[in-house]
């Protein structure tokens, strides 16, 4: 079956048929639909190789992630490849490992096998960015760059809801543990838990950078009881675990002697014993929007979309904090 065969059923040109499908948008709504049913009924299904080959267009998208071992991600994978799918593309996944390096070595590399990115939590230098940009459309995820799309989660809130909490429950010092350096939503994170702490009156101390990882929470353990700090804001769910399996170690009990929040509401924090407080982020809408703002860019005018969208958070309360035992001041 041909694209010929369906033109000739449908009484249309064979171009009407081509663009049903690859532009459907210059196509009237009437015509499009008869089209498409007609090439159903047949069992056409339109070459994708072929189609690449004449419009440019692969219809795949790159999803770079900064490690795809962290809980974070799945479900922001999952969701931007089905939602993809839905709208006639397919989603690479590729894993950077926290290194900015092989980060731009495979946007360089998706630049020849891709029609756009998607740069989930990038540790690549915002000039980088931006020059390895003008390569194909790009679309942002916890990230700002001037002059290109983002999907923002509103960490900042969260964080200052968890210092909220923290003072609210009686803690008057406490330590945030900080991600990895130049990372964006460890920076948003600092300046709204730093304002968060002072507006509280509370002692706010910082820590890092660290690694987003469960090691680098068992890694800053000592720094954080160093800091006598008797409530802790971790940069991740992950490092929230590591922080209470290293508190755990030396005999301090979470949330009896210290209270512990993460950021993500992953599986693993649920699953965690004590359950983890933690702050939600709307990964699986994240992934969806990333996904149209692309798409959007692409089936339009094909130029860098300058969108920005920002994704409420919020405060999940668990087991993991509580009172300290001798509220100060």
């Amino acid at each position: 079956m041909t694209i010929r065969d369906v033109a000739q059923a449908a009484e249309v040109h064979v171009s009407t048929v081509s663009r049903s499908f690859s532009a459907p948008h210059l196509v009237k709504r009437e015509t499009r639909e008869r089209v498409l049913a007609i090439a159903a009924e047949l069992g056409y299904q339109p070459n994708e190789t072929a189609r690449a080959l004449t419009t440019g267009r692969t219809r795949n998208l790159g999803l770079i992630v900064s490690d795809i071992a962290n809980p974070f991600f799945p479900p922001l994978i999952k969701a931007a490849q089905a939602y993809a799918r839905v709208r006639g593309y397919q989603v690479f996944v590729a894993d950077t490992d926290e290194d900015a390096a092989v980060e731009e070595e495979l946007i360089q590399t998706l630049a020849r096998q891709v029609d756009g990115v998607i740069l989930v939590s990038p540790r690549l230098a915002n000039d980088v960015i931006g020059r390895l940009s003008g390569e194909l459309p790009f679309v942002l995820v916890n990230r700002s760059v001037a002059g290109l799309s983002a999907v923002l989660m509103d960490v900042a809130n969260g964080a200052a809801l968890a210092v909220d909490h923290l003072a609210g429950l009686g803690h008057r010092h406490l330590a945030l543990v900080c991600g990895p350096r130049g990372s964006w939503t460890s920076a948003q994170m600092r300046r709204a838990a730093g304002k968060a702490a002072a507006d509280q009156g509370v002692r706010l101390d910082v820590l890092g950078p660290n690694p987003p990882t469960e090691h680098g929470g068992i890694a800053a353990t000592p720094a954080v009881l160093g800091t006598g700090a008797t409530g802790v804001i971790a940069y991740n769910d992950l490092v929230a675990i590591g922080l209470i399996e290293g508190l755990d170690d030396r005999n301090v009990r979470v949330p009896r002697d210290i209270s512990v929040i993460g950021v993500d509401d992953t599986v693993a924090g649920r699953l965690n014993r004590p359950r983890l407080t933690t702050v939600a982020m709307p990964t699986a809408a994240a992934g969806r929007t990333a996904v149209d703002l692309l798409i959007q860019a692409l089936e339009t005018s094909g130029e860098p979309a300058t969108a920005r969208t920002v994704l409420a958070t919020s405060l999940v309360v668990r087991d993991s904090t509580a009172a300290p035992e001798q509220p100060v001041g």
